[in-house]
């Protein structure tokens, strides 16, 4: 379609307003019809080119105008391109109300809370199955936080997610660090939730930009928590009864075998086998990676199952093992690491940790741990064998003070 019978871009010099400026008109010249509407533009008379339907010079007013008609001729040359290709009537009219999204081919506009609830409510439905509720909570979190920073920064309750540009996303991680006083890995966990969304509309083409491109999510690497076999040993002797009884025998479960909380949780008959020798093995694909974890079940976490044989928490929700919610488990390991002196902060987390750095430090091959803890890459599981240099510097700073305080005082006196 030839330009002069599309769209048409004017000065109205007829009419200055009192600025002394010319309101920018265009015009739609389509199969016989046309339109004209106010763009809502302005430009001094002296600075339009009639001929070049653009304004003249570099000023920042000139090029935000050129680039608003440029961006208008090639929306509304991708209007007609679809409704000829949806085989609709090509009016002026037509053309005008679907560039302005009115009519009876409005388009609801996509905002970026809806947009998240949409997505949180679809993993709800999918719970169990392709998410767990961690994560599902966890773009819950982040969905709260959007609104938070939305209604402080913008005033409003949503935005338009076409409002989702680089501004938006580097505002959005300097309010978690700053305002929310976010630590930089909690800060990154959330930052990649949002971009998941923001492919997600990329992919559907709700928005056309990458508000990411450029923006890296930086993580920083931190020394994951472990006990020493004494604290462990401590905690599995001590005496407790109801809830704390539950919860230490499901720590001691996992500091044992590696498994992560939701594989615990989910730990179930057809997962625990016995091989030709008698032995028995738990052999479950770890739900994060879908890596089969092949684990030698040792006394302890054997002694556990049998406890729990029967147990009708467990049996309801078709497991092995009664385990309460991860943030009951977190609130009552505190309460069992001060009870047995240990100042090192408990998590569920805490026992995998343990698992992988007491397997390390009793010289089990770091291809098989990587193996048991269920890892996609043996990077991975070397990050544990990186925590225990520092750890055995310490158990031979000992051995130095020793040999400095005994062996080697003997043989000073042996001199004399």
């Amino acid at each position: 379609m030839r330009k002069e019978n599309f769209n048409l871009f004017f000065a109205k010099r007829s009419r200055l307003l009192k600025s002394g400026e010319a309101a920018i008109f265009m015009r739609i010249i389509c199969n016989g019809t046309r339109i004209e509407t106010n763009t809502g533009k302005t430009i001094e008379p002296n600075l339009w080119n009639q001929a070049k339907e653009r304004a003249k010079g570099n000023s920042k007013k000139a090029l935000d105008l050129n680039n608003f008609i440029d961006d208008t001729e090639i929306r509304m040359f991708q209007l007609f391109q679809e409704m000829q290709q949806d085989g609709s009537v090509i009016t002026a009219t037509e053309l005008y109300n679907r560039f302005f999204n009115i009519g009876p081919h409005k388009k609801v506009e996509r905002m970026i809370i809806g947009t998240f609830h949409e997505h949180n409510q679809e993993c709800r439905a999918l719970m169990g199955r392709d998410f767990e509720l961690g994560t599902i909570k966890k773009y819950e979190t982040v969905t709260r936080l959007l609104q938070r920073y939305i209604k402080k920064k913008y005033e409003a309750y949503d935005l338009p997610l076409t409002s989702l540009d680089r501004d938006f996303i580097h505002g959005f991680e300097m309010y978690l660090k700053i305002d929310r006083e976010q630590q930089q890995n909690t800060v990154a966990r959330y930052m990649k939730a949002v971009k998941k969304i923001t492919n997600r509309a990329l992919a559907n083409e709700w928005i056309t930009k990458n508000p990411f491109a450029g923006i890296k999510v930086k993580t920083v690497q931190t020394d994951p928590t472990f006990l020493s076999l004494h604290e462990l040993h401590l905690i599995y002797e001590h005496p407790f009864t109801g809830a704390l009884d539950v919860v230490r025998d499901m720590f001691i479960m996992a500091a044992f075998t590696g498994l992560a909380f939701i594989d615990i949780s989910n730990l179930r008959k057809e997962h625990v086998v016995s091989d030709n020798d008698g032995n028995m093995w738990i052999r479950k694909p770890r739900q994060k990676t879908e890596v089969v974890q092949n684990i030698p079940l040792l006394d302890i976490p054997k002694a556990i199952l049998k406890k729990y044989e029967g147990n009708k928490k467990a049996a309801k929700k078709g497991t092995l093992l009664p385990v309460p919610c991860n943030q009951v488990m977190n609130r009552y390991l505190k309460e069992i690491g001060t009870i047995c002196g240990i100042e090192k902060t408990l998590t569920t987390h805490v026992a995998r940790h343990t698992y992988a750095t007491v397997t390390l430090s009793q010289g089990v091959r770091i291809e098989n741990v990587s193996k048991m803890l269920g890892h996609t890459s043996i990077k991975m599981t070397q990050h544990y064998a990186r925590v225990l240099d520092s750890s055995i510097l310490e158990d031979m700073q000992n051995i130095r003070e020793a040999m400095a305080g005994d062996v080697f005082a003997k043989k000073g006196d042996r001199k004399k």
